[in-house]
């Protein structure tokens, strides 16, 4: 089978922890329903991303054992892979993190985040040193977040060089002060982000999927770019909803990445 679907869960920032995983939950049984083999969540949804500036409850590992679980529980029921944002709490400190769920409810694993924002080195102290790929049928996938996909290219690359026909992105960005508020994908008066999306795919012949909550006034919004770098779709600004796009996977060749002469990471 060639064709395989898929859904971003743009669904609204969460106001409190336990909201996070009822959302979470719920949009994981509207992508089964749809038919999508797979669905991806925002950065840190899970218990949601602590917005700099903002009071937030401490980190809770036991809360997020409980929450993992409820989302497991959520694929096993139907029968979907999800990669759920999320955080971890570690030796090391805070880490930003993607777990990985099989639809039986089992972790295929993790991938942590490795590059770290600046304005975040306080918050989330930890990061990752590993890059993984992931399988849902006959798809593979890779897995970048937020800061990774946006600014250091090689992450996304690596997992097409080991054989990811899409790499999920997801990110989390709100509305700040004075910001420009986009009506249209990629607009050249808004940051590079979304023009970001669309030379991750191109200059590696893979599929990008990047996911972002619906929040009023964001920067960015979920969208699935094809591997030759054009937009396949994208969610209206602002409007909560799961994003779900078919895609050809003969299309997602990985001939850039696999180009490129420097080594792997």
């Amino acid at each position: 089978m060639s064709t395989v679907r898929i859904a971003l869960a743009n669904v609204r920032v969460p106001a409190t922890p336990d909201e996070s995983v009822h959302l979470a939950s719920a949009a994981v049984g509207d992508a089964a329903r749809q038919g999508a083999r797979v669905v991806c969540f925002p950065e840190c949804f899970v218990p949601g991303y602590r917005w700099p500036g903002t009071i937030t409850p401490p980190p809770d590992p036991a809360f997020l054992e409980r929450a993992w679980r409820a989302v497991a529980d959520a694929a096993k029921a139907a029968r979907i892979t999800v990669i759920l944002g999320t955080e971890r709490v570690t030796d090391r400190g805070l880490q930003i993190a993607a777990c990985v769920i099989n639809p039986d409810g089992t972790i295929a694993g993790w991938q942590d985040k490795g590059q770290i924002d600046p304005s975040e080195e306080v918050t989330y102290a930890a990061f990752g040193t590993e890059r993984h790929v992931f399988t849902a049928g006959p798809l593979t996938f890779g897995i970048a977040i937020c800061h990774e996909g946006w600014r250091y290219p090689e992450t996304v690359r690596c997992a097409v060089r080991r054989g990811a026909q899409v790499v999920f992105h997801p990110h989390a960005h709100v509305a700040e002060l004075g910001s420009y508020r986009p009506h249209t994908f990629a607009d050249p008066a808004n940051t590079f982000h979304e023009k970001a999306m669309l030379c991750r795919a191109a200059e590696n012949t893979c599929f990008f999927a990047s996911v972002n909550c619906a929040s009023e006034g964001s920067g960015t919004t979920s969208a699935i770019v094809r591997p030759d770098g054009t937009l396949q779709c994208y969610q209206p600004y602002g409007q909560e909803g799961l994003l779900v796009a078919d895609l050809d996977l003969t299309t997602a060749t990985g001939l850039l990445a696999s180009r490129c002469r420097t080594s792997p990471l």
